[in-house]
């Protein structure tokens, strides 16, 4: 057994990419806000959708993956037990699975980490097609046999512009975020979603661990 003093030293990793997400609450999502609110429902169910544009895990790129987690968690999620699925595009590479399963799960250290604190259940990670178009004000996510989803951002006073969050800190999203409603389908052995006209967000996100 390797002690601690000889320890592996952690994965040096950063990224760069879009996240789009939906749940059941209305909008906004109370739990975006801070997991120790009351989420609408009494289980708050959605998915995080993560493009890879730039990145390393180690030697490992990044560039051009994609990843979905989806979740179902209590109303309160800062109680934890939440049921969680990881599924990662097919067209990864072997290397990029696994880096991808690691930081997701939280064991390369990062804003994963804190999410994965509260989860109780993570399903094994499936690997499958991934469909994610951006088409500027909506992004549109699939994944043949599990999920069909789209957020699309809210109109504003102003027209030519989305409507904002601004300052907002979150885990995984920057810190500017535009403000959508979603829908979303999606069905396996654990979770089963039907969301329609509900809190949707999209962001582009910079994580850096050791950098």
């Amino acid at each position: 057994m390797t002690s601690p003093q000889h320890a592996a030293p952690p994965v040096r990793w950063w990224a760069r990419g879009l996240i789009f997400e939906n749940c059941a609450c209305t909008l906004v999502c109370p739990g975006h806000m801070h997991f120790s609110q009351l989420c609408t429902h009494e289980r708050c169910k959605g998915y995080w959708a993560l493009r890879f544009d730039e990145g390393a895990f180690g030697d490992v790129p990044l560039a051009g993956t994609r990843a979905v987690i989806v979740f179902d968690t209590p109303q309160r999620m800062i109680d934890g037990g939440w049921v969680q699925a990881l599924i990662i595009d097919r067209a990864a590479t072997p290397a990029q699975r696994e880096a991808l399963d690691t930081l997701l799960t939280g064991r390369a250290g990062g804003p994963w980490e804190k999410l994965a604190s509260f989860v109780g259940r993570q399903q094994p990670p499936e690997f499958r097609d991934i469909e994610i178009a951006d088409e500027g004000a909506t992004k549109r996510l699939s994944i043949a046999g599990r999920l069909k989803a789209a957020v699309s951002q809210i109109r504003g006073r102003d027209k030519s512009r989305p409507v904002l969050f601004e300052n907002i800190f979150n885990q995984i999203h920057a810190p500017t975020q535009v403000i959508a409603l979603g829908d979303t389908e999606y069905e396996d052995e654990a979770i089963v979603i039907h969301n329609s006209g509900s809190h949707g967000l999209f962001s582009h996100f910079d994580w850096a661990v050791g950098q």
